[in-house]
């Protein structure tokens, strides 16, 4: 059974230590232990700094970075720690294959100034779980391999926030986390109940989790944690004990939780039909902020911060007005959508909080975005409107792709925009925010590319990377398309 963590923890070290529980889980392939990773490729370099180190020894992109010092990184975790050292050795491959080894010697501070193709050298952890609300598993089969690489790399959680569950480490993934500290790690949690979470993954290794928050407390490496809530199963009463649970070990001067995200399943037309889920509908979304915003009242309390904060989503889907921007306290869990909205109005309100009366060369332009963050945005759009010369056109798009019709702007695809936008008044030009697209690449979540839509839509298309873009390109100070 699940306790408080400061019970918790005393009566795990009575019967068996968090480290010993971890270590037995690591090694019990029945549950579906994570395989020993591959032999490190090379990084192979894509960037060098100019000015840097890398461009003085004469590193060009496609070359390949073999070892430092006798060593070949598994990761850039490991590269950044090996190009610490003030004395270096470098084992390098040109892209016609000659060997070259190249030794210097360096502050101790200075990095090699290089960037790397990929993060990971010896391959990508993947998934052990089998969630049903996997948005993964919800995506219909023919697209690139990227889309359904199931993600649960610890080294990734660390370098870029991605959500992991902590099911498919090894003993030597535990050792390394503790002696290269890498902290914090991004946890997706569900359910605190040690049944419920290996229901919810279907792996008993879910199981470990309080060992494995305790861990993390006696070692004072930190994780931020989120709860997804799918209606009727880790909602209500389970979901308060989990944040109470999580909360449990966020006090202290330096907490093993740093907080919680609580947000909703996204579920999909393609998903099984046997699975038993249903969508969160505005009932749900107000039953879930009724039981949460209590919580961060007393947590505030008890600890200081309100710790457990709402996805933007429960309070668009609940038709509630979202919290004011001071409630999110320093934004831990934006990426994951917490307060995301929240702080771009506040960056729109900051652009256009000194709007000329009038634009010389009158333009007409629209502004896509999802259906469901449509009502939020719409004073924006009607402050906007008021400068003489300059008329705003928004509109906010369901996903028949996905068969949601309360969509988050990120989540549009190409297919979604070409349906949408057919019969839609676009003005002079379409507006279209950025996150739609793969990073680095032109490229939707259906694989429809950006360059499509250049040609099947009458007006051009102009990117927005944020607030300031928007108003930019509605004053005419941004001419060109992007």
């Amino acid at each position: 059974m699940w306790k408080e963590p400061s019970a918790g923890i005393a009566a795990a070290s009575e019967a068996i230590t968090a480290s010993e529980a971890i270590a037995a889980g690591s090694a019990d392939g029945a549950a579906g232990s994570a395989p020993p990773s591959r032999q490190p490729t090379a990084a192979v370099v894509a960037t060098v700094e100019p000015g840097s180190i890398g461009e003085e020894l004469g590193f060009q992109p496609g070359d390949r970075l073999l070892r430092i010092n006798g060593v070949a990184p598994r990761d850039l975790i490991d590269l950044q720690v090996l190009q610490g050292e003030e004395e270096l050795i470098l084992e390098v491959e040109d892209p016609d294959g000659s060997l070259h080894v190249v030794e210097l010697e360096k502050d101790a501070d200075q990095g090699l100034g290089l960037g790397f193709t990929e993060a990971l050298f010896d391959g990508l952890r993947q998934c052990n779980n089998h969630c049903a609300f996997c948005f993964i598993d919800q995506q219909p089969p023919g697209h690139r391999s990227s889309l359904y690489l199931k993600d649960d790399d610890y080294r990734l959680s660390f370098l870029y926030g991605s959500y992991l569950t902590l099911t498919n480490l090894t003993a030597a993934d535990w050792q390394r986390i503790e002696a290269q500290r890498l902290s914090p790690l991004f946890v997706s949690v569900h359910a605190t109940d040690p049944d419920l979470r290996s229901r919810l993954l279907v792996n008993p290794r879910a199981a470990l989790l309080a060992h494995q928050l305790a861990w993390f407390a006696e070692r004072r490496l930190q994780i931020h944690a989120q709860v997804v809530v799918c209606p009727d199963l880790n909602d209500g009463e389970a979901l308060e004990r989990s944040l109470r649970d999580l909360a449990a070990f966020g006090r202290g001067d330096w907490p093993a939780v740093l907080s919680t995200a609580v947000v909703p399943v996204g579920l999909t037309r393609f998903r099984p039909p046997s699975d038993r889920l249903r969508p969160v509908e505005a009932h749900d979304a107000a039953a879930v902020i009724e039981r949460v915003e209590p919580l961060q009242r007393e947590f505030q309390a008890s600890i200081g911060s309100r710790f457990a904060w709402l996805s933007d989503e429960w309070y668009l889907i609940a038709g509630r007005a979202l919290p004011p921007r001071s409630s999110y306290e320093d934004l831990p869990q934006r990426e994951n959508g917490v307060g995301s909205i929240r702080a771009f109005l506040e960056e729109l309100d900051q652009a256009t909080s000194q709007l000329p009366q009038r634009i010389e060369r009158p333009q007409r332009l629209s502004w896509v975005v999802g259906k469901l963050v449509a009502t939020a945005l719409q004073p924006v759009v009607e402050r906007l409107n008021r400068v003489e010369g300059l008329e705003l056109l928004l509109h906010g798009l369901p996903s028949p792709y996905w068969g949601q019709d309360q969509v988050v702007t990120g989540l549009l695809t190409g297919a979604d925009l070409l349906e949408g936008l057919a019969t839609k008044d676009l003005g002079q030009a379409l507006l279209l925010p950025r996150v739609m697209l793969r990073e680095g690449d032109d490229v939707f979540l259906d694989d429809i590319r950006l360059e499509t839509l250049r040609q099947r839509l009458p007006v051009p298309i102009r990117l927005l990377a944020g607030a300031a873009d928007l108003v930019a390109c509605c004053l005419g100070s941004q001419g060109e398309d992007a």
